[in-house]
């Protein structure tokens, strides 16, 4: 799937995070231990992950991050999606296409997790 890689400055300095080229609000890129490593799409219902997401963000009225911390605790692992700045300032520099192979979370992970 093709994905943005933007470049921002902020206070903390430059920071590169990937994107979704048309962003939807039911779409995630998922870091996990601070690299890209999953893309959840909440009405993608054809892969079971993201059917279970469904459930625990949209019908439990969850957002992402509450999701996350749960299933991050559970699993003792560092699952996040990427803040380009916690003060608020932020330039784009540069945004290039890339190509990246983001599975679903693991079902393993979200099964009996909330």
């Amino acid at each position: 799937m093709i994905f943005l890689e933007t470049t921002y400055i902020t206070f903390s300095g430059k920071k590169k995070i990937i994107e979704i080229r048309q962003k939807k609000s039911t779409q995630w890129i998922i870091y996990k231990d601070g690299n890209p490593s999953y893309f959840v799409d909440c009405f993608d219902l054809e892969k079971e992950s993201n059917c279970i997401m469904n459930s625990l963000v949209l019908c439990a009225e969850r957002s992402i991050e509450e999701v996350l911390e749960l299933i991050s605790k559970k699993n003792n692992i560092n699952l996040s999606v990427p803040k380009i700045s916690r003060l608020g300032f932020k330039k784009k520099i540069k945004s290039e296409l890339v190509e990246l192979a983001l599975g679903p979370i693991p079902e393993e992970w979200l099964a009996y997790s909330l």
